[in-house]
């Protein structure tokens, strides 16, 4: 059963340590439940709950629905942010295409910190894909997410061999908030969370849910572990087949809600009172914060769907106008590259005629042309990425970007009543 196990700290290192941070004495490590282990029953209101959540999510991946996926990809920009070690520094959805755009060409002006989101939006996306596709998940396959999301830090890489811990004083546990179970378990831990993701012993939402909590309560690492618990839900959801071709930003919810979300851990592990350790009512409040996230997440992301169709809408109508004003039949053929590209411009909302080129499989003559028919419709705008070179904006997708990561960053969804609970781009300034 989960309970707690003593330890005796000992400092390892005391040079050039002050004698106050020497401390030695006893501390309480939390010891879970294995997932394999672990009965769990919910009760009928809750698991309504939960069947209502999934129609929502799986409603993302309906017919109709393709706009949501497009765009769904920079929704991960905050999730980037998080993981780029950026201090007080949130680049621009528009410095971060541009960054993505310089993968592929030379791009001028670009800011380090938008590269280094851009790289890691890369990362995510290969990462997590690589462990949805794969027959079944490994704890290696987690140890080489754990890499690729941290390069550079080669010290953290591998399950950790020595205890850590959360809150409190860097160095020792004595008074830390959480100490995680001690290093000796955690590879067998590990086992059993593989176990459960590769297997359907719940709905996908309460798998996700439940492994999530599981690994951060293991914190398997010695850094990272928030990077790897948050690609962990979109690989479960997504080898459940809940989500398959967008993203649900559920993760940003959670981090918005960063009270609720530490508070639903706690009871998770032991429903706030040490006493109470792997109490069936703890998990299931988790369970109920991580769902209510999840509904909060849909409906953002089904808003967001939808402001995008009012988009290309609007688009298709600025392109009529402009080949009507000049003597051409107002919609352009469905293969053309003009057509193609308003289609395009959600995923890709800065590119060149170089890149578009490259995406169509068209001429270089006819990626021009199709950008400058749009620019004349003022669905994009021009902006000069290198001598006689020039990107084009799709700046009002930009916009919708920034506002939407605005609004995940709400506690209510909403920043004229409640503003962003962490850092979020700058807000978009309309346009004259």
């Amino acid at each position: 059963m989960a309970g707690w196990s003593e330890g005796q700290w000992q400092p390892t290192v005391v040079e050039g340590v002050p004698r106050r941070d020497r401390r030695t004495g006893a501390y309480l490590r939390y010891i879970p439940d294995p997932l394999e282990a672990r009965p769990l029953t919910l009760d009928s209101r809750l698991a309504r709950t939960i069947a209502d959540a999934e129609r929502a999510v799986r409603a993302l991946n309906a017919p109709g629905a393709e706009s949501l996926a497009s765009i769904a990809r920079f929704l991960l920009r905050s999730e980037a942010i998080a993981s780029s070690r950026i201090e007080g520094v949130t680049p621009s959805a528009k410095q971060v295409a541009l960054a993505e755009l310089g993968r592929s060409e030379h791009v001028r002006g670009v800011s380090e910190q938008a590269q280094l989101v851009a790289n890691n939006m890369t990362v995510v996306r290969e990462a997590t894909s690589a462990l949805v596709d794969a027959k079944e998940v490994t704890v290696d396959d987690i140890i080489e997410l754990h890499r690729a999301l941290m390069p550079e830090d080669e010290h953290h890489h591998g399950l950790r061999t020595v205890q850590n811990w959360i809150g409190g004083s860097d160095w020792y546990p004595i008074d830390a908030e959480f100490v995680p179970p001690p290093a000796e378990l955690v590879s067998d831990l590990m086992s059993d969370l593989v176990d459960d993701m590769n297997g359907a012993a719940h709905s996908p939402l309460v798998q996700a849910a439940l492994v999530h909590a599981q690994f951060e309560t293991i914190h398997p690492f010695t850094d990272g572990n928030g990077r790897v618990g948050r690609a962990l839900i979109h690989t479960v959801l997504a080898r459940r087949g809940l989500m398959t071709t967008a993203i649900l930003p559920i993760s940003l919810a959670l981090s918005t809600w960063r009270d609720r979300y530490v508070a639903g851990l706690v009871a998770y592990r032991y429903d706030g009172d040490p006493a109470e350790a792997g109490s069936i009512a703890g998990v299931r409040a988790w369970i109920s914060t991580f769902v209510e996230a999840a509904e909060s997440a849909a409906a953002q992301s089904a808003d967001l769907a939808e402001q995008v169709e009012a988009l290309r809408a609007a688009w298709t109508a600025r392109v009529a106008s402009h080949r009507e004003s000049i003597g051409r039949r107002a919609t352009p053929r469905a293969d053309s590259a003009s057509a193609r590209l308003l289609r395009l411009l959600p995923e890709a909302p800065v590119v060149t005629a170089s890149t578009l080129q490259r995406i169509l499989d068209v001429s270089f003559p006819a990626a021009s042309t199709a950008l400058d028919e749009l620019r004349q419709a003022g669905v994009v705008t021009t902006f000069t990425i290198e001598r006689n070179a020039t990107a084009y904006l799709a700046t009002e997708v930009l916009d919708l970007i920034t506002v939407a990561e605005r609004r995940l960053a709400s506690t209510k969804a909403d920043t004229r009543t409640s503003p962003p609970n962490r850092p979020v781009p700058a807000r978009a300034h309309r346009r004259s």
